[in-house]
């Protein structure tokens, strides 16, 4: 198959020639935390067939973005894994993040699927790196079959898939819950209070997230009119 491109002499055009096909740059979202087999990407993107997922792979592989690997024990399996270039591009998906927080993210709608791992890219764009100054924490997360976790070192943060060795607190809750609290609609005193979340601890740091994580206010992209 040929590949599409815009034919303009244009870092903008070119780079969109590379990344800018359906499903391309989530692949690099999901790459972007880690390696992943590619059972793991077909899980994580629901919708993306078999065949169109083996072709946006060779791809990515073909331009330099994802090379293959083989994980290290105990896996010992095939996976895909981000190269420099693909590496590089990290800055550019988190700011498409921070501009959809604001400007795209209305309710949830009722076909679109949320999986608790994307947080481990999103906390990047809820961090307020000025709160945390000062503040060395490690928070592990539990969401229903997904671990994750975040590390703060004064105005820091390195988030992972898989646990903590020596968290500070631990969340153990479900999706529902942990989307509603990111979404700001409650927090994890009330989750807690009903029984809907399991903190164990530091309660300190635990109220502490609050401040550490912000949730960009949102915005309308159609301006005000004179009847408004």
């Amino acid at each position: 198959m040929d590949q599409r491109t815009y034919s303009q002499y244009c870092a903008v055009a070119r780079t969109l020639d590379l990344v800018g096909e359906r499903w391309t740059l989530l692949l690099v979202r999901e790459l972007l935390t880690g390696p992943k087999r590619f059972g793991d990407l077909q899980r994580s993107l629901r919708g993306i067939g078999t065949g169109l997922l083996a072709v946006r792979m060779k791809h990515l592989e073909r331009q330099g973005l994802a090379h293959r690997i083989t994980l290290p024990p105990p896996a010992r399996t095939p996976a895909y894994a981000l190269t420099e270039a693909g590496e590089e591009l990290g800055p550019v998906v988190l700011a498409l993040a921070r501009w959809g927080l604001k400007w795209t993210m209305g309710d949830r709608r009722d076909t679109e699927v949320f999986r608790p791992g994307w947080a481990v890219l999103a906390m990047e764009t809820y961090f307020d790196p000025t709160a945390a100054a000062g503040v060395r924490a490690i928070y592990e997360y539990r969401v229903d079959d997904e671990v994750f976790h975040v590390r703060i070192d004064d105005g820091a943060l390195e988030a992972a898939h898989g646990p903590a060795q020596r968290p500070d607190v631990v969340i153990e809750t479900t999706t529902e819950v942990f989307l509603a609290v990111a979404e700001g609609q409650i927090d994890y005193a009330a989750a807690l209070k009903d029984g809907s979340a399991t903190v164990s601890g530091d309660r300190k740091l635990l109220r502490l997230l609050a401040k550490l994580f912000r949730r960009p206010t949102r915005a309308t992209r159609h301006p005000a009119t004179a009847d408004e």
